[in-house]
């Protein structure tokens, strides 16, 4: 159930940071929000059983035991003298800052380097995490953006990628960053200030007063949470509200011939 939940609030995220990284089209918006959406779902790549350890098949296995692997290592060497005893794979290096950071500036170099393609496979990937944990209503959104970026892009759509390239790593280090605050209010929290040692924990789990945690897939998160982002990723989609109130307002307001 929290992936969705990630998937949800990462689209989220995409769409209110877009505008600050120099974004300022409907189709760039999507396209950053639809990337921002999967990549929320990255960090899990870390347990085995993870929608992301799935996604690619026996590659993205791979890709899910080397973490864990990197991560277990980085956790023993690292460990303060205080940090429970445990094996430092699911929930430590990829729900950090540093790792949302370093993802992000990989990310940035690769689409700077690769141009317009690079930038495809990122959104792509971003696009297959999101619609297996959201569902096929993510393909739509995203055909609907390629036939608006197709209308809009003029007759070289590819140079109108390019120009997307570096701004791809602000959307998959948002994501990995989304996905860690959203861990941060559960009942396990999540050390993403990791190394900042904290009461003598350097992977210190933050988390809410136990009063405010959330417990993964149980009522609050499925008829809570989940409703309140569903109708703030609508909200936040340029154009949404206005075109919401000049609806509202022609539905509630009379004909002018009536008026008289």
């Amino acid at each position: 159930m929290m992936g969705r939940t990630h998937a949800l609030t990462g689209w989220c995220a995409g769409l209110g940071v877009a505008k600050f990284v120099g974004i300022t089209t409907i189709e760039q918006t999507v396209l950053f929000a639809v990337t921002t959406s999967g990549f929320a779902l990255l960090p899990d790549l870390d347990h085995p059983h993870a929608r992301a350890s799935k996604l690619l098949g026996p590659f993205s296995r791979v890709l899910s035991w080397l973490l864990r692997h990197a991560s277990a290592g980085l956790y023993q060497v690292t460990k303060g003298p205080r940090d429970e005893r445990k094996r430092g794979t699911h929930r430590h290096l990829s729900h950090t800052v540093l790792f949302a950071v370093g993802l992000g500036f990989a990310a940035s170099a690769g689409t700077e380097a690769g141009g317009p393609y690079a930038v495809a496979a990122v959104a792509v990937l971003g696009l297959l995490l999101a619609e297996d944990a959201l569902g096929d209503w993510m393909l739509i959104v995203t055909a609907a953006g390629v036939v608006w970026w197709l209308r809009e892009a003029g007759p070289d759509p590819l140079a109108a990628l390019g120009h997307m390239s570096g701004i791809m790593g602000f959307a998959v280090a948002v994501g990995c960053f989304t996905h860690c605050l959203g861990d941060a209010i559960t009942e396990a929290g999540c050390p993403f200030l990791f190394p900042v040692p904290i009461a003598g924990e350097t992977w210190y789990e933050l988390r809410p007063p136990k009063a405010l945690r959330l417990r993964t897939g149980k009522r609050v998160e499925r008829l809570v949470i989940f409703p309140l982002f569903v109708v703030l990723g609508v909200l936040l989609i340029p154009g949404a509200w206005d075109f919401g109130v000049d609806f509202v307002t022609r539905m509630f307001t009379p004909p002018a011939s009536a008026a008289q």
